[in-house]
């Protein structure tokens, strides 16, 4: 990576924090004032403030801080200083723990109202193109096709549950083999339906499934793939410099063969060259009407630990599915809104379940990710264009509110916790449970930074090996 990719990647990860951070201490703080709390600081950045004005007629000081990851909401508090007697009563310790609770659970809150309103805006525009899950190619002796599950197949359940789309049948898959890997499939074919049983019961291979290699990788280790049209093995464009290149490809050839080996679609062709990582093999083309063979020699890229061949070409992708295979749905703002809304719980409550398996052991640590891959991801998305950064913003505002919800002391998760004793017992908590608790909280939030860290540099490394 260069140092302007570095750069590019850095900027959209402090965009992306900065909104999303303040658009989380802007719930604390709207609350914070409807319920009467005296709030002393509203700051958009962190460190010494570059502009600050105090404004309205409860003055609040509003600052903007050279250092774009986030800002802070400052209210009242007589355990960091005296308070003058007239607004002891707004003090955020002497105001009630049920409204304390509100004030803290906001911020969270602000992240998912966030996230719906932003969604529902992007389902509002382009409505809902949702796939049939119709199963593709099925890898001999793999787990689907010992279960049963053929090409063709369109899936109807899983484990009695309604599946409509690739999109729910990824999420549901993703969910069963992260618990007990038994997933019970309903599939039609021809009018005829059937039931096929995927029973993974080694937890290592569970595992396996659920590492963060995406939906591919969860699809790749049970062996199938969803179908798609095919790509003519057509080159749309070529890596300068690289084997395609050198080798004088162009856009616009069509790829007829590979060592002598007819290729009739892109998955052909990928699939003859990937196996040959470093390899020297003639590649036989069309261009017009002349047919010619050349030479070349593959590039060797590691992708998910083993060594692939590639020839660093193009394809050009126009997928063209059937009317049948399609379901485009328009939504209006209120339908738009309810999707949204449907869509945020699935991915909150799938988010719970991986959190709580992974704590059980029956799902990796390594997918979790820090600032060096969330900051990848920012770039890149930003680089697709508005929808896919938006579609980030979404799903890392989601991350966001839900941390930020774990019983942990130095988070608003943690607190809640701390107010919910408070108001139960009818007291404040010693001074020795908050400083204890604080601590664990801060060892915890270590010990988490660690394995990210580890899990962002290890992915990255595995970039350049």
């Amino acid at each position: 990576m260069n140092v302007f990719g570095i750069l590019w990647y850095a900027l959209w990860f402090a965009v992306a924090v900065s909104l999303l951070v303040t658009v989380h201490e802007f719930g604390h703080f709207w609350v914070a004032r409807r319920l009467g709390f005296k709030v002393v600081r509203f700051s958009v950045g962190f460190g010494k403030p570059l502009v600050s004005r105090r404004w309205g007629r409860d003055p609040v000081e509003y600052c903007l801080a050279p250092i774009p990851l986030g800002g802070y909401v400052k209210m009242l508090d007589e355990r960091e200083g005296p308070v003058a007697a007239e607004d002891l009563p707004r003090s955020f310790t002497r105001r009630p723990s049920y409204q304390r609770i509100l004030v803290l659970l906001a911020g969270p809150a602000f992240n998912f109202l966030f996230a719906i309103m932003v969604l529902a805006g992007m389902l509002w525009a382009s409505g809902v193109t949702r796939l049939a899950p119709v199963v593709g190619d099925v890898t001999a002796g793999s787990f689907a096709a010992r279960a049963g599950l053929h090409s063709g197949d369109r899936i109807v359940s899983i484990n009695g549950a309604r599946v409509e789309s690739q999109r729910q049948v990824t999420f549901k898959l993703l969910e069963v083999m992260s618990g007990n890997g038994n997933a019970h499939l309903e599939v039609s074919r021809a009018g005829v339906k059937r039931d096929v049983d995927l029973d993974i019961t080694n937890p290592a291979t569970r595992r396996g499934l659920t590492a963060p290699t995406g939906p591919t990788g969860l699809f790749r280790g049970l062996g199938f793939q969803f179908w798609t049209p095919l790509i003519p093995a057509v080159i749309g464009a070529v890596t300068p410099g690289g084997p395609a290149a050198r080798a004088g490809l162009k856009a616009g050839d069509r790829i007829v063969a590979v060592d002598g080996h007819p290729v009739r679609n892109f998955g052909q062709l990928v699939a003859q060259i990937s196996p040959n990582p470093g390899k020297r093999l003639s590649v036989t083309y069309e261009r017009g009407k002349a047919v010619r063979t050349v030479k070349l020699t593959t590039a060797s890229v590691k992708v998910g630990g083993r060594r692939i061949g590639r020839i660093e070409a193009e394809g050009r992708i126009a997928l063209t599915y059937p009317p049948q295979m399609l379901r485009h749905v328009t939504l209006g703002p209120l339908s738009a809104l309810g999707h949204a809304a449907h869509r945020v719980w699935s991915m909150t409550a799938l988010q719970a379940h991986l959190l709580w398996r992974m704590l059980l052991g029956d799902v990796s640590l390594s997918n979790l990710s820090g600032p060096l891959v969330i900051a990848e991801y920012a770039g890149q998305s930003a680089s697709a264009g508005v929808s896919s950064f938006l579609g980030f913003l979404v799903l890392i505002s989601l991350s966001l509110g839900f941390l930020n919800l774990l019983p942990i002391p130095i988070l608003d998760g943690g607190q809640i916790l701390f107010q919910l004793i408070e108001w139960v017992k009818g007291g404040p908590l010693s001074e020795r449970a908050q400083i204890v608790g604080q601590q664990v909280g801060i060892a915890l939030l270590l010990l988490l930074g660690v394995v990210v860290i580890f899990n962002d540099i290890a992915r990255i490394a595995r970039q350049f090996n």
